[in-house]
This record gives structure tokens, C-alpha cells and sequence, in this order.
């Protein structure tokens, strides 16, 4: 599998948990992507910074080729899983009322 494929496979598998295994639907919510839309500006500065000082690199060979901020496009669908995925999460921990042990 190259890193492109790894990428969608991440996507896919961030909504399908999002839609059915934790319900939480956040891609149907504006606070969703006001989030993602606040966290995406600092994702990028973060992987220009990276990739610009080769401490991140990429093998041509397992990318598309089109960069945004110096990354590959795939790590914005990284990113995107991460955040969508972290953010179920959290709601729907917070809807099961986990708490901190005492």
C-alpha cells in the first residue's frame, strides 16, 4: 500500500466511525467544520515547517505529487481523520458521561 492509499483508507474508516460506530455525525454539524476550519491553517504551518527542514520527507514514488505548505495533499487527509476522529471521540465520551476517577 502506498501512502496515498493509507490516506483514503483513513478518511473512509474516520466517517464511517464517526457515522456508525460511535453516532456521533459530526460531519453533518457547522460546529464541526468551524473547528476543522480553525485547525487547518496550523496543520499547514506545521507541515511547511516540517517538511521545508527535511525532518519529514516523502518518497515520490508513494505520493500523487501535489504538495500544499511543502506536504503532500494526503497529509491534509491525515489530518482530517485525526481531527474527525479525536473529536467523535470526545463527543461521544462526553455523551456516555466517562469521567475522571476520584
Amino acid at each position: 500500500m502506498i501512502y496515498t492509499d493509507i490516506a483514503l483508507a483513513s478518511v473512509l474508516v474516520a466517517v464511517l466511525v464517526d457515522l456508525f460506530l460511535l453516532k456521533t455525525s459530526l460531519l453533518t454539524k457547522s460546529v464541526f467544520w468551524t473547528s476543522y476550519a480553525i485547525i487547518l491553517p496550523f496543520q499547514l504551518i506545521t507541515n511547511w515547517w516540517l517538511t521545508s527542514r527535511d525532518i519529514v520527507m516523502y518518497s515520490p514514488a508513494a505520493i500523487i505529487g501535489r504538495r500544499l505548505a511543502g506536504a503532500p495533499i494526503e497529509d491534509l487527509l491525515f489530518g482530517f481523520s485525526l481531527i474527525l476522529l479525536i473529536q467523535g471521540m470526545w463527543v461521544y465520551w462526553g455523551r456516555r458521561g466517562i469521567q475522571r476517577e476520584k
